[in-house]
């Protein structure tokens, strides 16, 4: 499991709560806005909050050592934390550890109004990759990503201010196409680790076997069910689009930023084929140009491939 970061000590507790969070966010950033400078800055510490907590939970759900049981537990009483924290710290100054997460995040939750069920839902999920690694269709797939992805893009609304059901809509397509694009990058990494989210009903219509994985390169097959995938996901990048104009400030860049490079991850996947077993495909100094005239050039050309 990931160490939690020191303490802060000194100053106002409840920005000590938040420092303990951005720095937990710092150390761990992965596929979450919350170092981005794109990110209006009243943001950050919410949103800082809000990834302390899923990180922590998604430790727990990883965790090589305890079994099933005991992550399991892990997560029940995270989720008993959540239910607490309101009336757990009425002395913030008290809070240490992960303690501190709860104190920022309940500020959070209060100050912009979020819905608890958004939160217990990331932990059904996490609870999920526990006990579940292969999925047999696709709505089963995205029945995960509704309760792993897309409560991060509603909180992200929340935080910024929107509460509307068409948003909403936008952002869960946006959000479960970010999954899957994970899912399809890491898919080398997860079936090391024993799992496979790409379906069974797509591996079986390209007949592709799930020992064909151990092999070093991608079979043809395994290669078609993948391309398949990347089709789906496009559509829900196409369909969640209109999200990043509806916004404003800085957070619609932020938000084009993180729809072109999902849109790129899947670019350089077919780019090699479509063989994500040789080469993990990621963004790096390389895409930057690409991405920055993308995103200059996003209202007169489509930036999809």
């Amino acid at each position: 499991m990931v160490n939690a970061p020191a303490a802060p000590s000194g100053g106002d507790p409840l920005e000590a709560a938040y420092r303990y969070c951005e720095r937990l966010a710092r150390e761990h950033y992965e596929n979450f806005p919350v170092a981005s400078v794109l990110l209006p800055a009243a943001m950050r510490p919410h949103i800082a909050a809000i990834y302390a907590f899923a990180r922590r939970a998604d430790d727990f759900a990883d965790e090589p050592g305890p079994d099933i049981a005991e992550r399991v537990q892990l997560l029940d009483d995270w989720a008993a934390r959540l239910d607490l924290a309101a009336g757990s710290f009425n002395n913030p100054r008290e809070a240490s550890g992960d303690e501190l997460i709860f104190v920022a995040l309940e500020n959070t939750i209060r100050a912009r109004r979020l819905p608890r069920a958004l939160f217990h839902d990331l932990l059904s999920a996490f609870r999920q990759d526990v006990t579940t690694s292969r999925y047999e269709t696709w709505a089963a797939v995205l029945d995960y990503c509704r309760r792993s992805a897309n409560p991060i893009g509603r909180l992200v609304l929340r935080v910024a201010g929107y509460d509307d059901p068409l948003l909403d809509a936008r952002s869960d397509a946006v959000c479960t196409a970010l999954q899957l694009t994970n899912f399809w990058q890491d898919l080398a990494i997860d079936w090391r680790q024993g799992r496979l989210y790409l379906p069974y009903e797509e591996q079986a219509r390209a007949f592709a076997r799930e020992a064909d994985l151990d092999r070093p390169e991608m079979t043809s097959e395994w290669r078609e069910a993948v391309r398949q995938a990347i089709r789906r996901t496009r559509d829900l990048f196409a369909a969640g689009r209109p999200i990043c104009d509806a916004v404003r400030g800085r957070l619609r860049w932020e938000l084009r930023f993180t729809w072109l490079g999902g849109m790129r991850i899947l670019d350089d996947i077919e780019a090699a084929g479509c063989d994500v077993l040789s080469r993990r495909p990621t963004l790096g100094a390389r895409d930057a140009p690409v991405l920055g005239w993308r995103a200059l050039r996003w209202r007169t050309a489509s930036p999809a491939r």
